[in-house]
């Protein structure tokens, strides 16, 4: 019965990742082993479960009825072993989080690594990624999304300030090319692009100034689908980005960057994570949504308070 138990594991696994590469990476096992389980499964039930091509693995109609059959009462197995976690002297689990470069560099980071000190037995899995992912269906912990980004149906915890965004570019770019007045003057420069799946193209970019928004497509020699490698071509002088304040502050602090269109820069509602209603809130799961909530600073009241 642990065998069958076993191969359900491995068939559910390969359906959900579409692929036997990533699948066997998951399970840590070859992937040779991998097909030869799945096989077995098929074999002992007389029936396909997987359509094989050179490029993808699908289930087939019967494979889906038993993806859709067995995977919640898989998933609720595992939901039911983590929860044992609370009967632990020191809380343990994994925890999935899928995030944006810059959410994770900026303000999971920051905050993580005090609290994986704290809780050695606790990991977290960051997966980097600009997709907006469906969390439920590849079964992700957590999400991570600016505010106004995150769906209805989904809890969110606030974990980050509002993000503002800058218009900036090499001393020696603006040496060269003047700087812009306006948004549409942007599109006279060589702008550094991005590329977001979930827009189908290039990203517009958005500003507003005094109630009134203002997109603009911009072009330029270079685009990139992250936001590192934006700041470096920005620094190397090769064109004007569009980046988040608290990645390129210090560079204009320093002289290595200039800011322009600063009364038409937007503000954004900042970092949450979510995750749905009925997520079993384990220990681990617990303790780092808690440590990632943002706490606004207090410095206002504290001047109030001294008066």
């Amino acid at each position: 019965m642990r065998q069958d138990f076993n191969d359900l594991i491995a068939f559910l696994t390969v359906a959900r990742e579409g692929s036997f590469t990533r699948a066997a990476a998951q399970l840590g096992l070859s992937q040779s082993a991998l097909s030869h389980t799945v096989r077995k499964l098929e074999a002992r039930l007389g029936i396909r479960l997987l359509t094989r091509t050179t490029r993808s693995v699908s289930p087939t109609e019967a494979g889906m009825r038993l993806l859709q059959t067995v995977a919640p009462h898989v998933d609720g197995i595992e939901a039911g072993l983590a929860a044992l976690g609370e009967f632990r002297d020191r809380p343990a689990g994994t925890v999935r989080i899928t995030t944006a470069e810059h959410a994770a560099n900026c303000v999971l980071w920051p905050k993580l690594k005090p609290f994986l000190a704290a809780y050695p037995d606790i990991k977290v899995e960051l997966t980097i990624d600009y997709g907006l992912t469906d969390i439920v269906a590849e079964r992700y912990d957590l999400g991570v999304r600016l505010g106004d980004q995150v769906a209805k149906d989904m809890i969110a915890v606030r974990i980050g300030p509002d993000l503002r965004m800058l218009v900036v570019g090499a001393p020696a770019y603006f040496a060269a090319h003047p700087a812009p007045r306006t948004p549409h003057d942007l599109v006279r420069h060589n702008c550094i692009n991005l590329r977001l799946p979930t827009r189908g193209g290039l990203y517009a970019w958005e500003f507003e100034k005094e109630g009134q928004a203002l997109n603009v497509r911009v072009d330029g020699q270079l685009t990139f689908n992250s936001t590192t490698p934006r700041l470096r071509a920005a620094l190397d002088g090769m064109g004007v980005a569009l980046l988040p304040a608290d990645m390129v502050q210090e560079y204009i602090e320093a002289g290595r960057l200039v800011q322009v269109l600063a009364d038409w820069s937007p503000t954004f509602p900042g970092y949450h994570v979510y995750y749905p209603s009925r997520h079993h809130a384990s220990p681990a799961f617990s303790l780092l949504v808690d440590a990632l909530r943002y706490e606004a600073p207090r410095k206002a009241s504290q001047e109030a308070r001294r008066r």
